[in-house]
C-alpha cells in the first residue's frame, strides 16, 4: 500500500464517520450525548483538514481553481430564492 492510498483510505473513513455522526446529531434527543457527538465531529473535521493539507502538500491532491465572481454570484442567487 502506498502512502497516497493510505491517506485516501483514512480520508474516506473520516468522511464516512463524519456523515454518520452528523446523522446521529440530528436524531439525538439527549443534550449531553448530542454535545459529545458535536465535539467528536469537530475533532474529526480538524483531522480531515490536516489530511487534506498533507495530500495537497505532497501533490496527491490538486484543488480545483477558485470560482470566479460571476460563478459565486450565480450560486448566491440560486440559493437565495
Amino acid at each position: 500500500m502506498t502512502e497516497k492510498v493510505a491517506l485516501d483510505d483514512v480520508l474516506s473513513c473520516t468522511n464516512s464517520t463524519i456523515t454518520m455522526i452528523n446523522y446521529a446529531i440530528q436524531q439525538s434527543n439527549n443534550k449531553n450525548f448530542r454535545d459529545t457527538l458535536v465535539t467528536s465531529r469537530n475533532k474529526l473535521e480538524d483531522l480531515q483538514w490536516e489530511i487534506y493539507l498533507i495530500n495537497k502538500e505532497k501533490g496527491y491532491y490538486v484543488p480545483a481553481a477558485p470560482a470566479g465572481e460571476a460563478d459565486v454570484e450565480q450560486v448566491k442567487n440560486a440559493i437565495s430564492m
